[in-house]
């Protein structure tokens, strides 16, 4: 199965839900049956700690998917160009 490529912030809000489904799966079916499930106050207050308040740090950085546009801004600004290279697809797909 071939992936198409995403953003990193689409990889971000992915991982949070499949980490907030898993945390109320968990809470909801993960306990004996004579203990009560989770509330609803008790939900809002994990889905409260699991978004961020404030906007991500990464996402402040001007990434650019180009080398080449990366390269000719850098040479402009005179700042060295930061490349995140890794070996395979962040999410396993191949």
């Amino acid at each position: 199965m071939q992936c198409e490529g995403q953003t990193m912030s689409k990889l971000f809000a992915v991982r949070q839900v499949v980490a907030l489904a898993t945390l109320f799966f968990f809470l909801t079916y993960g306990r004996a049956h004579d203990e009560p499930h989770i509330t609803q106050a008790e939900f809002d207050k994990l889905l409260q700690l699991l978004h961020p308040t404030k906007q991500e740090p990464w996402q402040a950085v001007p990434w650019k998917l180009s080398i080449l546009e990366a390269q000719a801004q850098a040479a402009k600004e005179k700042k060295p160009v930061f490349m995140l290279v890794r070996s395979g697809h962040p999410l396993g797909c191949v």
